[in-house]
């Protein structure tokens, strides 16, 4: 009998792609079979998703899956980035053009809402770390811009569940995703209804909330028929990317929370898993965020500005007309004089610069540090200030967790950058290990 295929699609915010996954009883295959860009689009003056136009695509890997793989498929799953959402109509339309979490209508909304519900009490219900995008504020954008239009939605859907339900008509929302909304109540396990209504948002459009693994029904007969595929099981993954990631890391620790992981990409995640979530005083102090896992776990973790850093400066380089690639990059950053200049990466400035050189530059100046100049520079100005942030992150998670953590794993596409992963090991004073790269 023929090994059967599961396929995973896997939405980041650059790219997505499909790809069709074997166990042999031993190990897991991995076969990429479509790869696509993905980005945010200009609306106006606004930041959307082009979730068509990602539908589409997935379609399109859908069908090289038919094409390549044949009769053997089993499922299919999605999984995406955390917090973006899209509100559906009674009739099953969609509400508006879905926003881009770095869009600038959530400057400001997240500290007026601590007026209606206090900071600390949003975080002992939610356990979640405070970010101006998370979806609780983003809604609360929505809410002031456009009421008639949230008055429309009847169906509230996180990015990878409105997928799943262009797959099979299912209209729920999976449990890692969900705990990424500031919207979960971490200890009730449901949606913190109370606090929703205080903020005057409709409850009623917050759908039932499932576990990874949960079957959420057939393949619709018309996208089977357009796309070759047998009505194959549409099955929810742990949907938020990082959930995923975490999921896959190799560790001879399962069930111990003596490891820390690092999901590396344009954010970078920290964490450690844990069996409950913690709500404390100290973890609100430390701004550290509870997600959801798998098998009911929660992961400690911190939202930290990743390679976002890098992947712009390579942006502004180009803009220049310096085409060298990211290994050409690194070549330069290592042969750089090391300890010139640090940033704080989560500083509020980098998170949507016109030219990441120039702020990064500025930040330099404006702290007396000497200003980074060349490429090579400012690469290892970036990396090494990541590395750095790893080592804060990494002592602050012990403190709260009471563990001592023996070894970092690093995970997905981050995990390819040899010398980031050595800077890091070098700051936080164990061991890294790399991999794997697809761990989505």
């Amino acid at each position: 009998m023929a090994l059967q295929y599961f396929l995973g699609v896997d939405l980041g915010a650059e790219s997505g792609r499909v790809i069709a996954g074997q166990f042999d009883g031993k190990q897991i295959s991995l076969n990429p079979l479509h790869r696509f860009p993905n980005g945010p689009v200009m609306l106006g003056d606004t930041l959307r998703w082009d979730v068509l136009g990602l539908w589409r695509e997935i379609q399109n890997g859908l069908r090289t899956a038919a094409a390549e793989c044949g009769n053997d498929i089993a499922s299919v799953g999605v999984d995406t980035w955390g917090v973006d959402y899209v509100l559906l109509t009674k009739n099953e339309d969609i509400v508006g053009q879905p926003y881009h979490y770095r869009d600038s209508r959530n400057a400001g909304v997240m500290q007026g809402a601590f007026a209606t519900v206090l900071r600390k009490d949003i975080y002992a219900q939610t356990g979640l770390q405070f970010m101006e995008f998370n979806t609780l504020y983003q809604l609360l954008a929505f809410k002031q811009a456009e009421p008639g239009l949230l008055k429309e939605a009847a169906h509230f859907l996180m990015m990878p569940d409105f997928f799943h339900y262009c797959m099979s008509g299912s209209k729920v929302v999976e449990f890692t995703n969900a705990t990424t909304s500031q919207c979960y109540h971490a200890t009730n396990n449901s949606w913190a209804n109370s606090m929703l209504s205080r903020f005057g948002l409709p409850t009623e459009i917050f759908p039932q909330v499932v576990s990874p693994g949960t079957r959420l029904g057939k393949l619709r007969q018309n996208i089977a028929t357009a796309t070759g595929l047998s009505r194959i099981e549409v099955i929810a993954p742990a949907t938020h990317d990082t959930g995923a990631a975490v999921a896959a890391v190799p560790t001879r620790h399962t069930g111990k929370a003596n490891w820390a992981y690092i999901s590396s990409g344009t954010w970078s995640l920290m964490g450690l898993e844990l069996p409950e979530a913690i709500l404390t005083e100290e973890a609100l102090a430390q701004n550290v965020t509870n997600e959801g896992g798998v098998d009911g776990t929660y992961r400690l973790l911190k939202n930290i500005m990743g390679l976002w850093l890098i992947q712009e400066c390579k942006r502004s380089f180009e803009r220049k007309g310096n085409s060298l690639g990211y290994g050409g990059l690194m070549n330069l950053a290592r042969d750089a004089k090391p300890f010139r200049a640090l940033v704080n990466p989560d500083d509020h400035r980098f998170l949507k610069p016109a030219d990441m050189v120039e702020e990064i530059q500025n930040y330099c100046r404006e702290t007396g540090q000497p200003v980074p100049g060349t490429e090579g520079e400012l690469i290892r100005c970036a990396m090494e200030s990541l590395a750095l942030k790893y080592r804060m992150v990494l002592e602050g998670l012990q403190q709260l967790s009471g563990e001592k953590v023996e070894v970092i794993h690093i995970v997905g596409g981050g995990c390819q950058n040899t010398l980031l992963n050595q800077m890091t090991a070098n700051a936080c004073g164990i061991p890294v290990i790399a991999g794997p790269v697809e761990a989505t």
